[in-house]
């Protein structure tokens, strides 16, 4: 769960490698909000596949489709949405993914299953404790940058094991072992905001800290700043329990 090198905060979100990811082959996407299917890969559009709901491209629709979702995990009704073969083909020659989640390694937390979404709908980005570096920054710019993709979610999580390892190590003044030191590193302003709080779980606290700062640096990028301003862009910082699969909103839920 390393992530090379001792990131600066401030100086990950300004950068981004979009104009890299944008060649890379086989990321191409689509801003067409409209479902057209083809009945063969490569063949030209005929009809909407039966399973594909048309793409929300506004910020409050695309946070309602995805909060939906997790009230269907919660509750234990999973639909699986575009998971078939037919939409296997859809989006075989492009993607136009709506959302775009930043969470962590742990495997208890699938942002796919989180949130009871499909092929196609989901830009995912996961790294230990959800640190930032500026690879990964790239990475949540593009959708928003070459898709319109409206929604960045933040997604912290209940008991993560990154982020209590990054903070027994500052509190006690020890190395974390390999390449493990550069997450502590990044999570050091979140550490240093917790001990300004009382909290019954510093833990917790800081968990819930980090996705929040992380997604106001992200609302501040240079590149996402514009599209945040203009409504274009929504940038929500989150919790998910492990204990009950629910997904509490903390920061930037967009207005409808």
């Amino acid at each position: 769960m390393g992530i090379a090198g001792h990131p600066q905060r401030r100086a990950l979100l300004t950068g981004g490698l979009v104009a890299t990811a944008a060649l890379i082959t086989g990321c191409s996407s689509t801003s067409d909000g409209t479902a057209q299917k083809t009945a063969v890969a490569g063949a030209a559009p005929e009809a909407a596949s039966p399973s594909a709901s048309v793409r929300p491209d506004s910020p409050s629709a695309a946070f309602a489709r995805l909060m939906a979702g997790n009230e269907r995990w919660v509750d234990g009704k999973p639909q699986h949405p575009d998971q078939d073969a037919s939409r296997r083909t859809f989006v075989a020659e492009k993607q136009n993914p709506y959302g775009v989640i930043l969470s962590c390694i742990d495997s208890r937390v699938p942002p796919e299953l989180v949130f009871d979404t499909g092929l196609g709908d989901l830009f995912v980005l996961r790294t230990g404790g959800q640190v930032v570096s500026p690879v990964v920054t790239g990475s949540v710019e593009y959708g928003p940058l070459t898709s319109g993709t409206p929604l960045v979610v933040v997604l912290g999580h209940q008991r993560c094991g990154a982020v209590k390892a990054a903070y027994e190590a500052m509190r006690d003044g020890k190395e974390l072992p390999g390449t493990l030191p550069s997450i502590a590193q990044a999570l050091r302003p979140a550490y240093r905001a917790t001990l300004k709080e009382t909290a019954d779980d510093p833990v917790d606290a800081m968990i819930r800290i980090h996705a929040e700062q992380t997604a106001e640096d992200l609302r501040a990028n240079r590149a996402l700043a514009p599209l945040v301003k203009k409504g274009a862009l929504a940038v929500v910082s989150a919790y998910y329990s492990l204990d009950t699969g629910r997904v509490e909103v903390l920061t930037g839920a967009p207005s409808a």
